[in-house]
């Protein structure tokens, strides 16, 4: 190989590897009028991403879905027609605590709260190691049934530096777990009303923090 082929093969070589590092990491296409599919990939290593949206390149996002690590789309339908929509991914991490396994009783009644609200998120946590160390995870995870459609859970915070707090539950059956309740930094306790297929799952809580947003990938909506 002479110099010159030498010198365009790896122009060609650094021209590949520009582009590879140019392309988007969250993509979208309007399916209908009315429905937007998001492509990403998903970032190694992280407890999963956080789909959000917002009517405006600078508007207030909102979280659509907190993925778990291996999806990377995302459907939004029956969007409202000719409006702007804006989206975004963002990596979160995070050590997950032990699990615990609750069973239910059957019924569907959720009775009125008597006396202090147990439901209500309490935040006396001081931990002190940050969520990147194994040594965040909280600690002493337990679940009081309150009744046959509520969950009281405990634990102890150890996490220094998180975004807040993701209760996590696995429906008997379900591959895979899914965030049942966002809550704030340092919060120890907080009541769940669960859903039908939570009669018998699996749950833990997480401490997490953000990681940097995607690009952002816009779409119109059409008419109908």
């Amino acid at each position: 190989m002479n110099k010159l082929t030498t010198t365009l093969v790896v122009l060609l070589f650094l021209a590949a590897c520009g582009q590879e590092q140019q392309d988007p990491a969250l993509t979208s296409e309007l399916t209908s009028p009315t429905d937007v599919t998001l492509h990403w990939r998903p970032e190694a290593g992280s407890s999963g991403q956080v789909v959000e949206y917002a009517n405006a390149a600078d508007g207030e996002y909102v979280i659509l879905e907190f993925s778990p690590p291996a999806k990377n789309s995302y459907r939004h339908p029956d969007l409202i027609p000719e409006t702007q929509f804006y989206y975004r991914v963002r990596p979160y991490t995070g050590p997950a605590s032990a699990t615990v396994d609750v069973a239910l009783p059957p019924g569907e009644d959720v009775p009125e709260i008597e006396g202090p609200d147990w439901t209500a998120a309490r935040k006396d946590g001081k931990g002190t190691h940050p969520v990147s160390s194994s040594e965040a995870a909280a600690r002493n995870l337990k679940a009081e049934v309150k009744h046959a459609n509520g969950i009281l859970f405990t634990w102890d915070d150890h996490a220094s530096d998180e975004d807040g707090y993701l209760i996590e539950v696995k429906p008997a059956g379900a591959a895979d777990y899914r965030v049942a309740v966002q809550l704030d930094p340092d919060v120890t306790s907080y009541g769940v009303i669960t859903l039908p297929d939570e009669k018998t799952a699996t749950y833990r809580v997480r401490p997490f923090r953000f990681g940097t947003a995607s690009n952002l990938t816009h779409q119109k909506t059409g008419k109908v």
